[in-house]
């Protein structure tokens, strides 16, 4: 892939940049403590690990993500006077353990269990060779769409072309220290048969979990039983063998001079072990940065295997990437759901985000997720209607093409077209698809009470009396002056301007209810004013003639 962009350093930036406790900063700190006193080397590595066992999913692209704003965090402040590089490495070598529940045919694998993942026969077709070749490349596929400067490395072909040879070599020779490293770390009858190295049968092609009876690093070979039973000696290098993962790991580290990489917090107690490992082999532990797992609807760790939780195709199906991009940045030492109800606010916040970075000092935009995202070059981009009002105007209008709604968002916002606002035209599409997916299904109208039926009819009234032109703050505050008269809707915990009671959030809850047929809505001024306060009347009329909840 081409090269990262170059980086605008003004002094204004470069200043706020050392002062930043923006996490990507702070990561990037540590890298450059690493090197103080010594020699930056030709190129500052940082590495991403990919067990391409299922489809990749969002936690995967998250890692990439997290790992870009990083480097580009440590490019300013090395003012890009460092070269840098993000290798995306795939544990392709690794045997299949078990078969995902989410491939076609999952019984034509079975006789590929323990077999590498790129021997293993791809089951969903086209031209990839194998199981491996064809997770890798949906990788490489969304990575190259967002646009990520990486270069991607398998670990069958680094295995196989012999760039860890010297490193598998000294591996041998490095045995015991290793072993003692490993085995206060298993159970008793692991340790009986466990060994760093996993050999491949030369008989059967699976990857074997046996004990050693001899390792001899001069000759640069293991002796062990194959599965037949047979005494099998077979070099170290060019592919015949491979390392368990943990070891893996810490051999990957010293081979290629990793300065930084970032796991999932179900790796942290191995994180030490890692560390070892690598410094046994020469090498010199990266920084590390451990970030919470996500997971899926009812709070389980989204895996793989079982294909639970979002893919990333789906989430693009109904959001833009940007979305995506800030909901990694946004705290990533917290554990977070990932299902399709996030996406709306995450779609919302990203535009919030990049509306208010152009008034922001560098101090406040070097906090902005959306420098970040976008290597601390972010669009101009001003939308006049949020997503969620786009959804709550579907909603309510059921619209099925874009035309319509652009019909009211045209009268509302004069001037604005497809042409010129094309971001909020994309966003169109995606509302359409996500209230027809997830919102219609779920929309539940309730007739309205006699006290509700009293309020809605008031509510009417008090809209028809607005002038024609009447904006969304005229609108709400119509709304609440129907809803402090009202002993139901009243909020004696706040005060309203006039010194009288609040408007409890209840009033707002049973307009949506009714009128929408959902929980929860934006402001409803914004969306009457986007509706149109004659179409909002209508669906008041509506509901109190039992039209909508029938």
């Amino acid at each position: 892939m081409a090269a990262p962009a170059s980086i605008d350093l003004n002094p204004q930036m470069l200043a706020a940049a050392a002062e930043s406790r923006a996490w990507p900063f702070e990561e990037a700190k540590k890298i450059i403590a690493r090197y103080k006193g010594r020699d930056y080397p030709e190129t500052v590595l940082f590495e991403t690990g990919y067990g391409p066992s299922g489809l990749p999913h969002i936690g995967t692209f998250g890692e990439v993500a997290r790992t870009t704003m990083v480097r580009h965090a440590f490019r300013v402040l090395t003012e890009d006077k460092v070269k840098t590089k993000l290798l995306c490495f795939s544990d392709d070598m690794d045997g299949m353990r078990k078969i995902p529940d989410n491939v076609p045919d999952p019984e034509a694998l079975k006789p590929y269990l323990h077999m590498p993942l790129t021997v293993v026969p791809n089951p969903f077709g086209g031209d990839y060779e194998s199981f491996g070749h064809h997770n890798n490349a949906m990788l490489r596929r969304f990575l190259d769409t967002f646009g990520f400067d990486y270069e991607f490395a398998s670990a069958t072909e680094y295995y196989k072309s012999g760039r860890f040879d010297a490193m598998l070599l000294k591996t041998a020779e490095k045995y015991d220290a290793i072993m003692k490293v490993m085995l206060p770390t298993l159970g008793e009858e692991r340790q009986a048969t466990y060994s760093p190295f996993l050999p491949i049968s030369p008989k059967s092609g699976r990857v074997l979990y046996v004990p050693m009876k001899k390792v001899d690093a001069k000759a640069g070979t293991i002796t062990f039983d194959d599965e037949d039973g047979e005494e099998t000696t077979l070099e170290v290098t060019g592919g015949r063998v491979k390392l368990q993962w943990k070891p893996d790991f810490g051999m990957r580290w010293a081979a290629l001079g990793v300065d930084f990489e970032m796991f999932g917090k179900d790796h942290q107690t191995n994180a030490a072990i890692y560390d070892k490992i690598c410094t046994i082999l020469g090498g010199r532990a990266p920084e590390h940065f451990v970030y919470e797992l996500f997971l899926d609807e009812i709070g389980q760790k989204i895996s793989k295997s079982k294909g639970n939780g979002l893919t990333i195709d789906e989430w693009l199906t109904y959001a833009p990437t940007e979305s995506l991009g800030l909901y990694m940045y946004q705290r990533p030492r917290q554990a977070k759901k990932l299902y399709f109800d996030v996406i709306p606010k995450a779609v919302d916040e990203y535009y919030s985000f990049l509306s208010a970075y152009p008034r922001q000092e560098w101090k406040e935009r070097l906090g902005n997720p959306v420098w970040h995202m976008h290597d601390g070059n972010p669009p101009d981009i001003q939308l006049p209607v949020s997503f969620a009002l786009l959804l709550n105007l579907v909603s309510a209008s059921n619209a099925h093409d874009r035309g319509v709604l652009w019909g009211f968002i045209s009268r509302h916002a004069p001037g604005v077209t497809p042409e010129t606002h094309p971001e909020l035209d994309r966003l169109t599409g995606y509302a359409i698809r996500y209230f027809d997916d997830f919102v219609k299904p779920t929309k539940v109208y309730r007739a309205p009470d006699e006290v509700e039926q009293q309020a809605l009819a008031a509510l009417e009234k008090a809209l028809g009396d607005l002038p024609g032109d009447a904006d969304g703050e005229a609108i709400q505050n119509a709304a609440l002056n129907v809803a402090r008269k009202i002993e139901r809707y009243q909020d004696h915990s706040k005060q309203s301007p006039e010194g009288g009671p609040g408007v409890s959030v209840a009033f707002f809850q049973m307009i949506y209810q009714v009128l929408i047929g959902q929980e929860r809505g934006p402001r409803f001024g914004s969306f009457a004013a986007l509706y149109g306060v004659s179409e909002t009347r209508a669906l008041i009329d509506k509901a109190l003639a039992g039209q909508l909840a029938a």
